[in-house]
């Protein structure tokens, strides 16, 4: 038997190679190339829904921080500046207020320390008067002296006829009862008392009397 003779014009083909199972799955053959895949996943891998979520919180956030009315901050800021302003304001005015009653009491102090030991030499103009007529020398001066001190705040008190007050009346002696009284009285004033302001520099030594029990 003769072997059948290929007719001429028509190509030679060789016949095809028998294919496995393996060979199609790419097993025991060349192997896929996937050295692109990781750079696909890195680049145009879809978004987790953990990582979409967290996404639009911070588009949310960079939103409503573009929300923000500048108006109103600076308003708020002015209000804050305004209260802090008003607290020192009124925490100067506290303090001027404390340092001019301290230099006014050091003054009155001051005044009251001078004023005080003049009360002795008053005294003595006094009972000069109480002799008779001053010389004309030394009433000028006298008179000089009771002007300055008045001047100064110093104010002389205490007369025959005054109820007696203990602030004010030191009484020396009682020197009876005076149905023309109602209540205990000054009768006779030894001494002429004298205040500085609201503070007695001495109070008035005084003879008392009383009235008559009913």
């Amino acid at each position: 038997m003769t072997k059948k003779q290929q007719p001429e014009g028509e190509p030679v083909t060789a016949p095809p190679e028998a294919r496995t199972p393996s060979d199609a799955a790419g097993v025991g053959g060349d192997k896929p190339d996937i050295s692109g895949l990781d750079n696909w996943l890195e680049e145009g891998a879809p978004l987790e829904p953990q990582d979409v979520a967290d996404d639009t919180a911070i588009i949310d956030r960079d939103d409503a921080i573009a929300e923000v009315d500048p108006v109103g901050e600076a308003q708020q800021a002015l209000a804050e500046r305004t209260a802090d302003l008003q607290r020192l304001q009124a925490e100067y005015l506290n303090y001027k207020r404390r340092v001019d009653r301290d230099r006014e009491l050091v003054r009155e102090n001051a005044t009251y320390a001078a004023l005080a030991p003049i009360v002795d030499v008053l005294d003595t103009i006094d009972r000069a008067r109480e002799h008779g007529e001053l010389e004309p020398g030394f009433q000028t001066v006298a008179e000089q002296l009771e002007r300055v001190v008045a001047q100064a705040g110093l104010v002389k008190f205490g007369a025959p006829g005054d109820a007696f007050d203990p602030q004010f009346h030191e009484a020396l002696s009682h020197i009876g009862e005076d149905p023309e009284v109602e209540v205990t009285t000054a009768k006779v004033v030894a001494k002429a008392g004298y205040r500085f302001g609201d503070r007695v520099v001495r109070a008035a030594q005084v003879l008392v009397v009383d009235p008559v029990d009913a």
